[in-house]
């Protein structure tokens, strides 16, 4: 299944001595959706929260490959997704997804 959508990617920069603030950034990128499964968190709140396995392969850029550290989200079925791990595999990344992001987003 073919991809196409948006990471998003978060860094700190210094607005002036000893104040960070998060920059978010978004790139759209084209791959394939390399595996899809859903599953269900239980935490503190009455309903579990839905979580994610599926894994993006998308071809890399010389922009993802220096901010790769900086990715935190990706943008699949309108929803924005927390990424847990990005996995290298030169010329492409694979991005593990988990449960909804709900940090700085642009």
């Amino acid at each position: 299944m073919k991809f196409v959508g948006i990471v998003g990617f978060v860094e700190y920069t210094e607005e002036r001595p000893g104040v960070f603030k998060e920059v978010a950034t978004e790139r759209k990128y084209a791959g394939d959706l390399k595996r899809k499964n859903n599953r269900f968190v239980s935490g503190q709140q009455i309903n579990d929260n839905l979580a994610i396995n599926n894994q993006i392969e998308i071809i890399a850029d010389p922009y993802i490959n220096e901010h790769f550290p900086s990715i935190k989200y990706v943008e699949w079925k309108g929803t924005k997704w927390k990424v847990t791990s990005v996995e290298d595999q030169f010329p492409r990344l694979i991005l593990t997804m988990g449960e909804v992001y709900n940090g700085q987003q642009t």
